[in-house]
This record gives structure tokens, sequence and C-alpha cells, in this order.
């Protein structure tokens, strides 16, 4: 396997599920319109602006579930500040339905470039890894000639992206450029014939093949075998993620993970977004995605699927008889949703990991959260919020942050100067059993939330490596808590405490409000500059919801008021 450095990133020949207005004709920005008319409905009928503005804007706490022995949570999470305080989405933008349409038709991402490296895999396929690297976002020329040295010990982050997405999503550069900013190295592994990539081989990957991602942690252990290395993993990417970890246990050269708004069960998402009008939306959505990577790759599917079943798919669950079935030859749909859940892997987690979902997702239901084994498991901590939508997570009057992306940053620095960190106790990549590895699920196309298309063989002779990297990993840690040592106050609740004073502290801060007060027209000023410089119709776009949402409430506020100053003005005689 050889990697190709191709430099700067080019824009991506598509961009699915609307990233950027601009790119798209006039009939995008009606369906734009559509799609806000009917968030804007639901924005009042369940209430959440309402309900944000009787509790004075303080948010919600977030909920955490752990093992009550977890050295996971005692260690490391409990002196996670933006865990253990609340979360309040943007007020204009409390809807779940809101936040998840203005991440894919806005985002606002920042501006910074990749560099590229391509990856070939050993069935012949090509993956495509962006990486961006600490000394791109410090002010430091870009250079496409900077490698990371091999013996480095800068922390690494991969990031596993969702359902037909790729670096130039929204919420990867949010994450990519605050890690980076952090001091730290990220790289972004696309799926295949993602990224402005062909496919190369008969092997597409989807919601539970997890060979690829395994074959590139594998490479980048290899390559610098002294940075730890973390992975996240976001939507259908993180159920790749903890599919991955459960299936390789103690064996994965990986120091910690963080899984963003897992589907956790594919069977029961695929009953939950089709049961209601506005989940049909998100499905007919995602479908179409499908069907735009479909139509991408027409020669493979046409060779290797049902093509005329494919074209006329008008769901997720379509698009996975037609393709997902036929190239995997699954006898039905849910029995490869079964195979490819990730729930059924949780208990083998042998790596520190943070799950973080919120309860009003429209696309992975809180139904599916497997909430029992992962407080069995003393390596996971889940963390559930009360609102953020999906990916979303807006925070700020302008919505200028998103929230797991902080949390995120913050549970992985304070993993990285502890003693928790994950170590490889083997490395043997080679056998895997039929029960525990995608690789014996032999080829098949996916679909999901946010996986993929995928024909894989299981014909792929692996080669067995052994390696110990205790002595390594320990020496570093060393080094690290060293270093640390008196950063590490700043950033933690309170030193290590008993147990039971660990469980009433967390209990405390979650009822914690933030009171930094907020710079509301600076930000405001920015953001309309922005929106205004990117497209015309978007400017005008926000200015009509901003409107429409705010003035119902505004003026029964101000008939309210005025009501009773008349009342105390002229009293009845």
């Amino acid at each position: 396997m050889d990697c190709r450095v191709l430099g700067e990133v080019s824009e991506n020949p598509y961009v699915l599920l609307l990233n950027d207005l601009s790119l798209f004709p006039i009939s995008h920005y009606f369906f734009a319109f559509l799609a806000f008319s009917f968030a804007f409905l639901y924005h009042f009928l369940e209430f959440h602006f309402l309900q944000d503005l009787f509790n004075g804007f303080r948010g919600s706490p977030v909920s955490l579930t752990y093992n009550p022995s977890s050295p996971i949570y005692h260690g490391v999470v409990s002196k996670c500040r933006i865990l253990h305080a609340r979360y309040l989405a943007t007020p204009w933008l409390s809807s779940p339905h809101f936040q998840t349409v203005f991440l894919s038709f806005f985002g606002r991402p920042p501006a910074f470039s990749y560099r590229r490296k391509l990856f070939n895999l050993s069935d012949g396929g090509t993956v495509a890894l962006d990486w961006l690297l600490s000394s791109d976002v410090s002010g430091g020329v870009f250079s496409t000639n900077n490698t990371i040295p091999k013996g480095d010990t800068t922390p690494i982050v991969l990031v596993i992206p969702g359902l037909t997405s790729d670096s130039d999503a929204a919420y990867i550069k949010h994450l990519a450029f605050n890690t980076a900013k952090k001091g730290w190295n990220v790289v972004v592994s696309n799926h295949r014939g993602l990224g402005g990539i062909s496919v190369t081989s008969d092997c597409f990957y989807n919601a539970g093949w997890t060979e690829d991602l395994r074959t590139v942690v594998s490479n980048l252990h290899d390559e610098y075998p002294n940075a730890p290395l973390f992975l996240v993993g976001l939507s259908i990417g993180a159920n790749i993620l903890v599919k991955y970890l459960g299936e390789d246990g103690d064996k994965v050269p990986v120091a910690g993970a963080v899984a963003i708004c897992s589907p956790w069960d594919l069977l029961i998402g695929d009953r939950f977004i089709g049961r209601r009008l506005l989940q049909k939306f998100y499905d007919k959505a995602l479908t179409t995605g499908l069907l735009g990577y479909a139509q991408l790759h027409q020669p493979h599917f046409f060779r290797l699927a049902n093509w005329e079943g494919i074209k006329k798919s008008r769901s997720i669950r379509d698009f996975d008889q037609h393709a997902t079935c036929v190239v995997g030859k699954f006898e039905t749909v849910d029995t490869y949703y079964r195979r490819c859940t990730s729930a059924n892997y949780v208990g083998n987690v042998s790596v520190p990991l943070l799950c973080i979902n919120a309860l009003d997702d429209p696309v992975c239901t809180r139904e599916a959260i497997p909430w029992e084994e992962c407080r069995a498991n003393v390596n996971i901590v889940l963390a559930t919020t009360k609102h953020g939508g999906h990916l979303a997570f807006f925070e700020g009057l302008t919505a200028a942050g998103i929230w797991w992306v902080r949390a995120t940053d913050e549970f992985l620095k304070i993993l990285h100067s502890s003693q928790y960190m994950h170590v490889q106790k083997m490395v043997s990549f080679g056998t895997q059993s039929s029960l525990d590895s995608s690789i014996d699920q032999g080829p098949y196309v996916n679909i999901a939330e946010d996986g993929m298309v995928a024909a894989v063989g299981n014909e792929q002779a692996k080669e067995n490596r052994t390696e110990d990297v205790l002595e390594q990993q320990k020496t570093h840690q060393r080094k690290t808590n060293e270093m640390v040592s008196g950063e590490q106050d700043d950033h933690m609740i309170k030193p290590e405490p008993c147990l039971a004073e660990i469980v009433q502290s967390s209990e405390q801060a979650t009822r914690r409000k933030d009171s930094k007060p907020l710079d509301v027209i600076t930000p405001v000023r920015r953001c309309l500059d922005l929106l205004s410089e990117r497209s015309r119709w978007s400017f005008w776009l926000l200015v009509y919801v901003s409107i429409v949402t705010s003035w119902p409430l505004v003026g029964s506020a101000l008939q309210i008021v005025f009501r009773k100053k008349l009342r105390n003005a002229f009293p009845a005689a």
C-alpha cells in the first residue's frame, strides 16, 4: 500500500444535501424555503423556544450515563467542565429541525485548505486522506512539502465522516479547525468514492464496513508509532467506529475515541425514519444523496446491482433493497441492518469512548440508544442533551459555535493528559472470526442515515503483525503527565477526590450555568456581512426566517405588556 501526496484539495464535484447554496440552481432555494417553513411550524408546535424562555435561557443539563466504577468517568469525564455544565441551543434554532436544516444549508465552516494523500488499499480501492496540521492554522506558511517526522509525538485525530459526507462538510471543518488550533494534527478519512475520488475497485463502503478504517488506523500507527491516535466518528461514521472498536477489542492501537450522533441500531432507525411526516422528509433527502452517489459511480452499480431498481428508489430502504442486498447477497434488508448495527458490539469496547447524542435528533432516534449496554461497560460514558438536532448543537446568539466540537476537544485533551489512554495489548489484524468482523460478511453495499454504498469481497488476505508498544506509550504517558501537571488544574473541576466526593461534585456541576456575557453586536454584524458576501438569496432567506420566527412571539409579548399598562392607566370606573 502506498500514499501519494496531491497537495491542496480541489473543490468537490458535487455537494450532497446542499452544503453550499451558492452551487445550486434556484430550485434548491425553493427547497430551502419549504424546509424552513416546515421547521418553523414544528419550532412553535413543539414549544422549544417557549421552554427556553420560561427557563430563563439557562439551557438544560447534560445527562451522563456511565458505570459507577468507571475509571474513565472518575478520571477523565468528571474533570470535563463542558459535560458538567448546561447546553443552551441558539434561541432561534432551538428546534431540532431548524438546527439540522441550518447545518446542511449554511454551516458557516472556517476557511482553510487540506493537504491530501491518496491511500491505496490491497483490493485496488482508493481513499483520500485529508490532513490539517497544527502548523497550517498557527499562522505559518502553507506548504505541501511539510511532513510529520516519524518520531513525532503530537497527537493525531482521525475523523470518520457521515453518510455521503466528506472532508468539505461544514461539521467536519469545524472539528478539524478547532482541533488543529489546539496544537494537534487532524486527518479525515474520506469514504471510498467521496471527496472527488473515483471508485477504483468493486469494493464500496457501508454502515458496517470496518476494514477500511482498520487498515488506515494500522497504517497511521506504523508511520507515527509515538503519536497517540484518537478517533472521532460522526453519524454513520460513529456506527462504523463503535463497531470497529468492538470487533478488535484490546487489539486496536487507539488511545481514545468519540462517537457523535451514532444511529446505534439500524433496524430501529429504519422504522423511525419512515414513521412521521418530518422523518420521511429526511429519508427522502438522504435517499437523494445516495442516488447522487450511485449516479456518480453508475458503471459499478449498473454491473453489480439492480440499476433500474436503484433509479426508482424513494427511500433508504428501497435503495438498500436494490443495491445493498443485491451486491452483498443479503437475504433481506433487515438482515443487513442487524449485521451492521454497532449496538451489538458495545460490550466489547476496550478503549475510552465518549458517546454524544441529542434526544431530539430527527434522524437518529433516542429509541436506538443502548443505555444499559453503555452503563455496563466501564470504558464508555454516554452524554445526552435535550436539544441539538442531528450533528448540529449550535450555540451562541449567532450560532457561531458547535457544542459537541468543544466537548470533544476538552474530553480528548484531558484524556491525553491522564493515565487512562488505552494501551495496545497486541496487534493481529489477519484473522477475524465470521461473527466478529465485517471481513467475512461478503461483498455488500451500504446505506443508512450516514453510511455509504459498498460492495466488498471476503477474500482479502491480511498480514499478521505483532508489535509490542506498551513501553513506548507508557514512556509517553509519563512525559505527558509531567508537562501538563501544572496546566491541568486550570481545566479541571477539582483534583482527584474520593469516589463519593467525585459523584457528588459531578451532580452539582450539572446544575452550573455559564455566566459569561455575550458580545451581541459584533458577531451579528460579522454574520450578516458573511451571508451577504456568500449569497444574496441566502441572506434574504435568513432575514425572512428571522422575521417570521421572532415576530409572533415578540408581538404577543408586547401586546400582553401594553394591555397591562393600559389597564393600570385607565382603571374601570
